[in-house]
C-alpha cells in the first residue's frame, strides 16, 4: 500500500467520495469517527470528542490527516444548542487531535483541513473575495470559520505543511443543496430564494476531492486556498440551468426572504446572502477544473 492518510469525517458525502478517490490512487485510507458504521468499506477508529479519548493504533503510520469532520451547517436551526454542537464538531475534534498527537510526539507530511468561504462574510455582494483579504465577516459564520482555521493551524507545530480548503457550495446528487432541490425542480416547482441575485460560488464533489488529492501530492501546496469553480453564478441562474437540464419550466416567482426567515431563523441570512468567490490562487497552483461551468457539472450530476 500508498502512503497511510487519516479522514476524520469520512462517512460523509464528501469522505467517502475522497476515500474511493485517495484509496484508487493507491493510498492507504483509514476514517476516524464517532462510532464504526456498518457499511463503510474502510477501517474505522473511534474518536470520543466530550472525553477527548481516541482509540488506540488510529494515528499508527498516519503521514496525512484530512480533517473533514462537522455536523451539517444547514442541517438545522441555529439555536444555541446547535451552534455549540456546529463548533465543537469542528474546533474541538481538531483540538482533540492536536492534543492527542502532541503529547504521542507524532509528525505529518501535510494537515489538510476543511475550511468555508463563510468566513468571508453573509453577503459580500459583488466583491471578488480572494485568500489574501482579510476575512471581515462578523457573523456565526464567520466566527465559526475564523477558529476552524486557527484549530487548523496548530498543526504547524508537528506538520511539514498545513492546507486550508475554503469550501464553497458542494455540488452532489448524493447530497447537499443539490439533492435538496432535484425532487422540486422535478415537478416544475424550482424557485430563486431572496433576490435571486446573490452570488453562489459553487464547486462540483470531483473537483473539491481532486484539490485534496493534489494538496497531498504537492509538496508546494501550503496555506489557505479557496475551493470554489472559476465561474460563480446567481441563485437564480443557477435553478433556470437545473430547471433546463432537467427539461422542467422556471415560472414560479422568488421565495421572499420573510418565509426563509419563518423556516431557518438566523440561519436563512446565509441562505439569502452570497459571495463572489474567486479560484485564482488555485488554478495558479496548477489545478486543473474538469468542471467550471455549472451546466457541464449540472449534467454531470443529474444524468448519474
Amino acid at each position: 500500500m500508498g502512503s497511510k492518510v487519516l479522514i476524520t469525517g469520512g462517512s460523509g458525502m464528501l469522505g467517502m467520495h475522497l476515500s474511493d478517490k485517495l484509496a484508487k490512487a493507491g493510498f492507504d485510507v483509514v476514517h476516524l469517527s464517532r462510532q464504526k458504521p456498518d457499511t463503510v468499506p474502510y477501517p474505522t477508529f473511534v474518536w470520543n470528542l466530550e472525553t477527548g479519548e481516541i482509540e488506540k493504533g488510529a494515528f499508527d503510520k498516519v503521514e496525512y490527516i484530512i480533517h473533514l469532520a462537522g455536523a451539517g451547517i444547514a442541517d438545522k436551526r441555529w439555536t444555541k444548542s446547535r451552534k455549540k454542537v456546529l463548533g465543537t464538531s469542528r474546533i474541538g475534534s481538531a483540538n482533540v487531535m492536536y492534543s492527542h498527537l502532541k503529547s504521542n510526539e507524532k509528525s505529518l507530511k501535510a494537515f489538510i483541513s476543511a475550511s468555508a468561504i463563510g468566513i468571508y462574510g453573509y453577503d459580500t455582494g459583488n466583491t471578488v473575495q480572494k485568500e489574501s483579504q482579510e476575512a471581515a465577516g462578523s457573523d456565526f459564520l464567520s466566527w465559526l470559520t475564523h477558529y476552524w482555521e486557527a484549530a487548523a493551524d496548530q498543526f504547524d507545530e508537528m506538520s511539514e505543511r498545513t492546507v486550508k480548503f475554503r469550501i464553497g457550495l458542494i455540488l452532489s446528487e448524493k447530497g447537499g443543496v443539490l439533492k435538496k432541490m432535484m425532487p422540486m425542480v422535478k415537478l416544475g416547482l424550482g424557485s430563486a430564494l431572496g433576490t435571486g441575485n446573490q452570488y453562489m460560488s459553487w464547486i462540483h464533489i470531483d473537483d473539491v476531492a481532486n484539490m485534496m488529492l493534489k494538496a497531498i501530492q504537492d509538496k508546494n501546496m501550503n496555506g489557505v486556498y479557496n475551493a470554489v469553480a472559476p465561474q460563480p453564478i446567481t441563485n437564480s441562474h443557477f435553478v433556470k440551468r437545473l430547471s433546463k437540464v432537467m427539461l422542467r419550466p422556471y415560472f414560479l416567482p422568488n421565495t421572499p426572504k420573510f418565509v426563509l426567515n419563518m423556516v431557518f431563523g438566523e440561519l436563512a441570512e446565509a441562505i439569502v446572502g452570497g459571495n463572489n468567490v474567486s479560484s485564482e490562487k488555485i488554478e495558479k497552483a496548477g489545478f486543473a477544473f474538469r468542471f467550471a461551468n455549472i451546466t457541464n457539472a449540472l449534467k454531470d450530476l443529474v444524468n448519474k
